[in-house]
């Protein structure tokens, strides 16, 4: 009786531990189970952790920013630009560069300062998603420009608007001038190099070409000083900035050279070359 007794408590044990052994069994996935790969095995690859790329835990999967700086036509210049897709960039930045030269025009000499001042935004479009890009833009800031003083010295002569003056030996011509553009201008360039590359590289070489579309420059010129002159087979000494005839001529001469530089600088050129870094 005492061994029956045993027993009992023994099958008692031991069948609710078979029976659950035999409930979990039946749960897992019978592929599982004819591949032979452990169970175990199985569930601790979900639980050791994400097997997901680095790169995709940006959104997108690719960086946030590329700076870069770069020389060209509108001076040496940095640059900045963020992925809006994976087409798109938006890029900006500014140029600078100075220049000091002398040169004459008609007789009249100009110490010309040459300033270069500009800030430019684009959208970058990768239509394959490669290096070669289309950009349009603007100059969001034109502060291009080219100042200086003017002289004539005296018993020298010059020429306003095809009439020739000399300048008086008492009192030498002199004055300034400035050749100014728009303020802002749309551009258009196209290129090769992303500032953010879609791939593991962190260094690029932009290089771009295009135009920037300024419109008609303005030349201004005013004088002072006494300049003399033949009307009518008579010899006129007058003070420039009030003769009306010379005056007429230097306005005459202002639109000239306006659009001898109009003729060039309408289209100002767009040449630049680059090193980026991807951040």
């Amino acid at each position: 009786m005492h061994r029956i007794s045993l027993t009992l408590v023994t099958l008692s044990l031991a069948l609710p531990v078979a029976f659950a052994q035999q409930s979990s069994s039946s749960l897992v996935a019978p592929e599982l189970l004819a591949g032979g790969a452990p169970i175990a095995a199985a569930l601790g690859a979900s639980s050791s952790g994400s097997t997901m790329p680095a790169s995709a835990s940006r959104p997108g999967g690719f960086p946030g920013i590329g700076v870069g700086v770069k020389v060209g036509i509108l001076g040496v210049g940095v640059e900045a630009a963020v992925p809006v897709g994976r087409h798109l960039n938006v890029r900006g930045g500014g140029n600078f560069f100075s220049y000091s030269d002398t040169l004459t025009q008609d007789g009249i000499t100009y110490n010309a300062n040459l300033q270069f001042r500009s800030g430019e935004a684009s959208v970058d479009w990768f239509p394959w998603a490669k290096g070669f890009h289309i950009s349009p833009g603007a100059l969001i800031y034109n502060g291009n420009q080219v100042t200086g003083g003017a002289n004539v010295p005296g018993g020298k002569t010059f020429t306003l608007n095809g009439t020739t003056y000399t300048s008086s030996a008492t009192s030498p011509v002199t004055g300034s001038g400035s050749l100014t553009f728009t303020k802002a201008a749309p551009k258009l360039t196209v290129g090769w190099g992303n500032l953010v590359p879609r791939s593991e590289r962190h260094f690029s070489f932009p290089f771009e070409v295009g135009f920037a579309y300024v419109g008609d420059p303005k030349f201004v010129l005013n004088l002072a000083g006494t300049a003399c002159y033949n009307y009518q087979g008579t010899l006129y000494c007058d003070n420039v900035a009030t003769d009306p005839n010379i005056q007429a001529n230097l306005a005459a001469e202002q639109k000239k050279i306006s659009n001898d530089v109009a003729t060039y600088a309408r289209f100002f050129p767009i040449l630049s070359q680059g090193f980026a870094v991807r951040f």
